[in-house]
């Protein structure tokens, strides 16, 4: 009788540890992706005309922008234990590195007259108006392999598919073209306010999200666990995954390595 019971209680403790299906919210580092910073770099040659000599040097436009190395993300994670054999998860993130960007104008002697700091707004990314972020964003859709049946605790190995997204980063290409173009039509260089300054940063943003976000197919590998008691409703996990494929600006030295720690609700 004792040995029923038991085996009773065993068999309600591992059907009851983990759940049909669950909904989780994780921190979602990213480890090795990084930007290095630029020196000022002569985006823009100012120059006017004078009746006695022609065209005479009035000054430069430079630009530089900061650097960044890991990020810092967070994520949403469904998943559905009620396969036999196989489980699968469907995972979003996003994570972002922060990197400081200024235009410069100078005079005609090298001296420094202004300098603005420029902010980005991008359309889908979950960010206000602020210094320049990288920000990249992944749905991944796995299937996982229970390496046990222990009760309570959850351990698994899979992998699966990756889409990516991600913002275009602030490069000297693009601000020297930008420069050349409606950037130009901004400047004034015996006599620009702070109100132009403050214009031609918000026309350079706004030509950066023009261009779009970067998109590309990849995939990952991962290793976790799940953790969870029996009737009670909440669940503990962790996950490592590696990453292979997307398409990322060349300034971008994308990292491979994330790791997700987070809590749900099972049913």
């Amino acid at each position: 009788m004792n040995f029923k019971i038991l085996a009773a209680a065993a068999a309600f403790c591992v059907s009851q540890s983990f759940a049909i299906i669950g909904l989780g919210f994780h921190y979602a580092p990213n480890f090795g992706t990084e930007l290095k910073s630029t020196a000022e770099k002569e985006v823009m040659s100012l120059s006017g005309e004078a009746a006695e000599v022609g065209s005479v040097n009035l000054g430069s436009v430079k630009y530089a922008h900061g650097s960044f190395s890991n990020m810092q993300g967070f994520g949403l994670k469904l998943w559905v234990d009620i396969l036999p054999i196989i489980d699968v998860e469907a995972t979003y993130n996003v994570q972002f590195g922060s990197y400081d960007a200024a235009l410069s104008l100078y005079g005609p002697e090298g001296d420094l007259i202004k300098k603005q700091k420029i902010e980005l707004e991008f359309d889908g990314v979950p960010f206000g108006k602020a210094s320049p972020k990288f920000v990249s964003m992944n749905g991944d859709l796995s299937i996982t392999l229970p390496i046990t049946s222990l009760p309570i605790i959850r351990p698994y190995i899979g992998g699966g598919i990756t889409y990516y997204l991600s913002t275009p980063v602030l490069s000297d290409e693009f601000v020297g073209k930008f420069m050349g173009t409606a950037g130009k039509a901004l400047l004034n260089a015996e006599n620009m306010t702070a109100e132009e300054a403050k214009q031609l940063a918000n026309e350079l943003s706004d030509a950066l999200t023009d261009e779009g976000l970067n998109t590309g197919i990849g995939g990952h590998f991962l290793v976790g666990l799940r953790a969870k008691l029996p009737i009670i409703p909440i669940v503990a996990y962790a996950n490592y995954k590696l990453y292979f494929g997307g398409e990322f600006d060349d300034e971008i030295d994308y990292g491979r390595h994330s790791v997700e720690a987070g809590v749900g609700f099972a049913l």
